[in-house]
């Protein structure tokens, strides 16, 4: 199929939505791509391209301005409960206790995740740890607009300035501690971070962030000693971790170094244990969903409104087990401190060896709202895939937007045609 646009309105009655079920268009210039890569990755970029094939899909996703202004008002509506103590009481009383200390940092790169649905977009979850921003960042460089002549063009406030905000915002959270000196090494964090399939965000991070005197590490957990009060790799002080693991509360005994420096304030982390407590534990969506409560507790009717797009979302317990079980068709299970979708199930998918699983563990589920499609042409042939769509954002303001294409229950970014696509604005 050439590229071009189709008028399949009986799919979609939005422009938004008729481009996404009938635009073919391919606007990843695969060859700027590869050259900003190379600029910024040296030898490492085309290995790391062969090994990722599905990473970026040539296909954009649309959005209409006033979807755009929907999903902002959500980040507005969870900000604004957040900040507010009856809420943080309620949130905390579930977290670990290394959670409950605020120590200042309003957390790096936090990840808003929508499904877009015939009723509006719904916040599917809360990441405190999103990745995908870097990448998005340099292929934002390699797009072509596509169909002018619908006046579409790139989200608005994004790639060219993201650099310099990315390291705005580092600086930020070490100043937010109370750190008044420069801030001078930075330690990016996860386990085995070369076998993690972000790994190239890793490497263009360090690169994009090292400007000046600081330093920036690629580093595993073990690489790290907390010693008289300072947190080091291989006898360097570490000022300040961007934190990408998924021990959220630093509870394995593999990141014993970094819990104990970050208890005793002798590094800087974001994202912390207190702001996914805060923001990205699943039980959170219980409280952000409960629209009654949050009037009780005095949020504002502007972020009430903003925040029904929600979807309901209850605690698993002993108690409603027999009927979440009759209307699991109703439902999507999910953990209530996972991560990457690992141990989510859709209702009508349960078997009773995992229903069973889900009861002995600690489940919330919250009502299934199914995603948004995107037509793509893959050898010339239209193909469906789901899609979603993430806000990157810090302290409230959105750095960042990208969508998601993939097939199955869940993200993977290895699906032909799939992986992270542009949003163009109509």
């Amino acid at each position: 199929m050439s590229c071009g646009c189709e008028d399949n309105s009986s799919e979609a009655s939005t422009m938004a939505g008729r481009l996404n079920a009938g635009c073919f268009c391919r606007t990843l210039d695969e060859a700027a791509l590869s050259a900003a890569l190379r600029e910024t990755l040296g030898d490492l970029a085309a290995p790391i391209l062969e090994a990722r094939p599905h990473l970026f899909s040539h296909t954009p996703v649309f959005l209409s301005a006033g979807e755009v202004v929907e999903l902002r008002a959500v980040v507005a509506a969870i900000e604004e409960v957040v900040r507010n103590p009856s809420y943080q009481r309620a949130a905390l009383a579930w977290a670990p206790e290394i959670a409950r200390r605020d120590l200042g940092p309003r957390g790096a790169f936090m990840g808003y995740d929508f499904h877009l649905t015939a009723e509006g977009p719904r916040l599917i979850e809360v990441n405190t740890n999103a990745g995908g921003a870097f990448l998005n960042a340099l292929a934002g460089q390699a797009q072509r607009v596509c169909c002018g002549d619908a006046g579409i063009g790139l989200a608005p406030g994004e790639a060219g300035a993201f650099a310099t905000a990315a390291r705005e915002m580092f600086a930020r959270e070490w100043s937010l501690q109370g750190r008044t000196g420069p801030l001078g090494r930075i330690a990016i964090v996860d386990d085995s971070p070369g076998e993690q399939h972000l790994y190239p965000e890793f490497l263009i991070a360090q690169r994009m962030l090292a400007v000046g005197a600081v330093e920036v590490l690629v580093l595993d957990p073990t690489d790290l000693a907390h010693r008289d009060g300072v947190l080091s790799a291989a006898g360097a002080p570490i000022d300040l971790v961007y934190n990408r693991l998924v021990d959220f509360a630093f509870e394995e005994p593999r990141h014993a170094a970094l819990r104990s420096a970050y208890l005793d304030g002798a590094v800087v982390v974001t994202p912390n244990p207190h702001l996914h407590a805060l923001y990205a534990d699943k039980r959170d969506l219980i409280l952000f969903s409960d629209l009654t409560t949050l009037a009780a507790w005095g949020v504002s009717d502007p972020a009430l409104h903003a925040l029904k797009a929600v979807p309901r979302t209850i605690r698993v317990t002993p108690d409603n087990a027999d009927e979440l079980w009759r209307e699991r068709k109703r439902w999507f299970f999910k953990p209530t401190r996972g991560h990457a979708s690992k141990g989510v199930y859709r209702g009508e998918k349960l078997t009773t060896r995992v229903w069973a699983e889900i009861l002995a563990a600690d489940y919330v589920a919250q009502a299934y709202s199914p995603p948004s499609e995107r037509q793509i042409a893959i050898d010339g042939r239209p193909e469906t895939r789901k899609l979603d769509v993430r806000l990157y954002t810090y302290d409230g303001d959105v750095l960042l937007s990208a969508a998601r294409l993939y097939q199955g229950q869940a993200t993977n970014f290895r699906t032909p045609g799939g992986g992270f696509a542009p949003l163009f604005v109509v």
